[in-house]
């Protein structure tokens, strides 16, 4: 009976409130006491819409629960009132004893009824079993770090405690009224009506009785639901009180914690540990197929509708750029939220903790953040698809991973490319295509939803709406701005939009100034909404309000999407584990799986090796190489600027001088630079020559590409010791002067020299006429060849400037006007039309030959000539000044060989090692280089393998913890 009076009670409650009435919530429903939770789940307006009105129940009771009315007994008098007074005995012990059986069964009934009752309620209540991993681990194991016993005496007083509960003699006594209230309806109608009253003052006073009951009826129902309110905004208070000291606790724990009092690794560490597998999922790319299928919460939205503001308010933290109106999100910004005991922030690829408690930190956070967006951002474009990876940590946040996209645009605006929009599009495709990625639909109810073009994007991705949660932002300035309110009820319960979702949420994120914090804003919200006719009419219900409630929806759904999906993402990844190894079996089983880093310095010890080796080489053979490239680049100067001039001369001290005002200009003017960029050339040959000639047991054909950019590099940030050049023109000058040849061995070297000079310079003299006259007669008849007419005319010129030279074979280097002409007739007598220019030319050359073998036939006599030298050719008709010039010639090339050969060998070697190592070091930190030097099947096959082993050891070991904190 008292449960059914209790039942019947609480459908008259419901029956007696307007059924549009609301309740003003200050907490969400998920954080109020689980017994008025458990009493709003079970006696909510939608619970049961079929029950009978409370009127036909109260009767329903009242006739069950009362005996029907026995007809009176005659009071005779006679034998009756004998009987009566003789059996009073016998009648007394029977009510006495059925009375003692009324109050036995009413104990029996009672005690089972209020068992029953306790079963119910504790059914009731949440299964907290399966939220225990919510609690970290060191929450179980306080009594071992903390002094329960202090913390008890901190604790309120129950003095204190019993003040916040509410006064249930108060609400024992409206219950009370309205037993009686619904009961007195029951009753007979005897009992109500006064029997000698007429009909008609009757009906007036009926009418009287049953309007003031119902004006008393409503004054009491007001009471009632203030007096409920008063209620929970105590035990708001009190939770509000107790959360706050929780949090406080829990700091105090990780503080502890963060400096190893116990070790636990397994909470702190899991988030970062998945963390950490989607930064590496993110720069994989796969051959096999194999997707990132990961969970992570997906933030998408219109632009300037509040998506970086509602991350905020999960964060804690004013942590994004901002700006009015502008685009400020330009680059997918992934953020990693966990718990600890200070709130920071830290990127990935750096050591920084950034305080976000400290406005000075914030501001260089933000300002970071904008900085990396504008550098992944390529010129002519406007977004970019490069992640930035951000971890946050704080207490009391909650643990999940987002992702914040550009907002999507429908109108690309001046100064935004061309393909802002479609670029935009893609990114969030790829994102939400993913199959386990919880979308985070960003909406902004200050506008008319007809301009969404986020809602239809999300419809596509997720035409079901099983992995959509949809988020309405500044429902403050929508409930102002609106004028039918009924229409944000229709955006919250999902009957505007076409598109699904799992649930829908009403957040406030401030009032649109950039200086508020994080705090205020909270504030704010809650006064909102505790304020709001939304909450209080019934358009919203206290679980869809505040970000509190969307970020523990929001995480909660996260990680059931993660325990769900982690162990089949990680088959997958074994699955291609399996294909690459076999793959590199099968085409590499010789070689070791190096992947590009590996490789990189590998290449870069060889490449080091082949450098030293330059200091190796032997003094002689850098001599001989200096000297011969030095000859080869000056010879034709001294040959025609300086032997040929002073050899016109008449004697031997016009020869002399001559050579020695020429050899000065020279070596002022031309010889040291000529000689540096000798020594130049050849350290970079033989420096090209060691590369490529290296051959190491371990010599693979994948560096060969990584060798030569090196090496052009290296070549190109070299820059020769220009302070060497004035003492290497000291060293030359000094030594040309010298005339003085000691022995015969040095004069019969000088003979040599001179001769294979002239030798070699006559041999190209004569492929130069050749050339120019065309083939002879031997070569026109075995080879059948002809000759042009210019060289036939070249042949008959040719022909005629060499009877010139037999007639005078001591002519100068130069045809005088009147010889050209007489030439030219000549010619023309015989039918060739000839040029001056060609007679000239063609004189040069055979002059030319002429002149060298009289030199030649001058140098044979000279070999018996170093007697006459040591005399000074006094009483000699024989003159060797050429050989001596030669021999000047020929020692300078050796001092100066040696001298560049020292400059090497000491100083520009080891500064081309430092050039090589700094080349590679830079190398080694430019992927992007990396990966264009190195490349091959067998290359991205090892990083491949790399990555998926990774990846897949990092997943097991997160599954792992997670089934631990199970």
């Amino acid at each position: 009976m008292l449960r059914a009076g209790s039942v019947v009670t609480c459908i008259a409650c419901k029956n007696l409130l307007p059924p549009r009435m609301g309740v003003k919530f200050r907490v969400p429903l998920q954080k109020l006491h689980p017994f008025s939770r458990a009493i709003h789940h079970r006696y909510s307006a939608n619970s049961n819409p079929q029950r009978p009105p409370h009127c036909s129940a109260a009767r329903h009771y009242t006739s069950l629960s009362r005996l029907p009315m026995r007809p009176p007994k005659s009071r005779s008098g006679g034998h009756g009132y004998q009987q009566h007074r003789t059996f009073w005995v016998a009648r007394l012990a029977a009510k006495l004893l059925k009375l003692r059986y009324i109050l036995l069964g009413s104990a029996v009934g009672g005690g089972y009824t209020a068992k029953k009752t306790y079963d119910e309620w504790k059914d009731m209540l949440p299964d907290m079993s399966q939220y225990t991993w919510v609690v970290p681990d060191f929450i179980w194991e306080l009594s071992e770090n903390i002094d329960l016993d202090k913390l008890a005496k901190a604790l309120p007083e129950l003095e204190e405690i019993a003040k916040l509960l509410p006064d249930m003699e108060k609400i024992g006594e409206n219950f009370t009224f309205l037993k009686s209230l619904l009961t007195s309806e029951t009753t007979g109608d005897s009992a109500l009506r006064a029997p000698d009253v007429p009909p008609t003052s009757a009906a007036m006073s009926d009418g009287s009785d049953k309007q003031f009951k119902k004006s008393s009826d409503k004054e009491r129902v007001d009471q009632l639901q203030e007096e409920l309110l008063r209620t929970q905004m105590k035990y708001q208070r009190m939770l509000e009180r107790l959360e706050k000291e929780n949090k406080e606790l829990r700091k105090v724990v990780l503080q502890k914690d963060d400096k190893g009092i116990h070790q636990r690794k397994v909470k702190k560490s899991l988030i970062d540990m998945y963390s950490e597998v989607l930064d590496i999922l993110s720069d994989y790319d796969s051959n096999y197929n194999t997707q990132d299928h990961l969970p992570r919460v997906v933030v998408v939205g219109d632009q300037s509708a509040g998506k970086t503001s509602v991350l905020e308010m999960i964060a804690q933290a004013r942590i994004f750029p901002r700006g009015s109106g502008e685009m400020m999100t330009r680059s997918p910004v992934k953020v990693t939220l966990s718990e600890g005991p200070h709130h920071v922030a830290m990127f990935k690829d750096s050591t920084r903790e950034f305080d976000l408690g400290k406005e000075e930190d914030l501001a260089a956070l933000r300002h970071e953040i904008e900085l990396r967006m504008r550098k992944s951002v390529k010129d002519g474009q406007t977004v970019s698809p490069e992640t930035i990876s951000l971890s946050v940590k704080g207490p009391g946040i909650q643990r999940m991973v987002l992702v914040d996209l550009p907002g999507v645009i429908s109108t690309v605006t001046a100064g935004m490319a061309a393909d802002t929009k479609e670029t935009i599009f893609s990114i969030s495709k790829a994102y939400m295509q993913n199959p386990n990625a919880i979308i985070l639909c960003i909406q902004d109810g200050s506008v008319d939803a007809e301009r969404s073009i986020v809602t239809d994007l999300v419809s596509q991705m997720d035409p079901q709406g099983k992995r959509t949660i949809f988020v309405l932002t500044k429902v403050d300035m929508a409930e102002k701005n609106l004028a039918s309110p009924n229409r944000i009820q229709q955006i919250v319960e999902g009957r505007l939009f076409p598109m699904k979702a799992l649930g829908y949420f009403a957040v406030v994120t401030g009032k649109g100034s950039t200086n508020e914090s994080i705090d205020s804003i909270k504030d704010y919200e809650e006064d909102f909404f505790q304020n709001s006719r939304l909450l209080r009419d019934g358009m919203l219900k206290a679980h869809q309000v505040t970000t509190k409630n969307l970020s523990l929806a929001v995480s909660d759904c996260f990680w059931k999407m993660v325990r769900e999906s982690v162990e089949q993402q990680a088959d997958a990844f074994k699955a291609s584990r399996f294909n690459l190894e076999t793959e590199w079996k099968n085409n590499y089983p010789r070689l070791r799986e190096l992947d590009r880093n590996e490789l990189y310095e590998k290449a870069k010890n060889e490449i080091l090796d082949e450098v030293i080796s330059l200091s190796q080489v032997t003094p002689k053979h850098w001599e001989s190489i200096l000297q011969k490239k030095l000859w080869e680049r000056v010879s034709t100067h001294v040959i025609e600027n300086i032997y040929l001039p002073a050899a016109q001369t008449m004697n031997s001290g016009t020869f002399n001088t001559t050579v020695d005002i020429k050899l000065k200009q020279w070596t002022d003017k031309q010889l040291p630079h000529k000689a540096l960029e000798v020594a130049w050339e050849t350290l970079q040959e033989e420096f090209a020559r060691f590369m490529s000639e290296y051959k190491g047991k371990d010599q693979d054909d994948i560096f060969d590409k990584l060798k030569e950019a090196v090496k052009e590099e290296s070549i190109k940030r070299h820059k020769w010791n220009e302070r060497a050049m004035d003492s290497l023109r000291v060293i030359q000058h000094n030594a040309l002067e010298d005339r003085s040849i000691t022995d015969k061995p040095q004069w019969d070297a000088a003979i040599q020299f001179m001769e294979e000079t002239l030798q070699s310079r006559l041999k190209d003299t004569d492929s130069v006429i050749a050339d120019m006259v065309g083939p002879d007669w031997k070569q026109r008849w075995l080879s059948w060849k002809n000759r042009t007419p210019e060289q036939h005319i070249r042949n008959e010129t040719k022909n005629e400037l060499e009877r010139l030279l037999k007639l005078h074979e001591d002519h100068t280097a130069y045809l005088a006007n009147d010889e050209v002409t007489t030439v030219r007739k000549n010619l023309e007598g015989r039918g060739v039309e000839v040029d001056p220019v060609l007679i000239k030319d063609t004189w040069h050359q055979l002059y030319r030959r002429h002149f060298l073998q009289k030199a030649l036939s001058h140098c044979n006599l000279c070999r018996r000539g170093f007697y006459y030298y040591q005399r000074h050719f006094v009483d000699s008709e024989l003159e060797c000044n050429d050989v001596v010039l030669f021999w000047r010639i020929q020692r300078m090339l050796a001092i100066t060989g040696n001298t560049l050969r020292q400059q090497l060998t000491n100083t520009e070697v080891r500064r081309l090692e430092k050039n090589v190592k700094e080349v590679l070091e830079d190398f080694g930190e430019n992927n992007e280089k990396k990966v264009q030097l190195i490349t091959g099947r067998r290359v991205q096959l090892a990083e491949d393998l790399k990555k998926v082993r990774e990846i897949q050891e990092k997943l097991e070991a997160f599954i792992e913890a997670l089934h631990k904190e199970k």
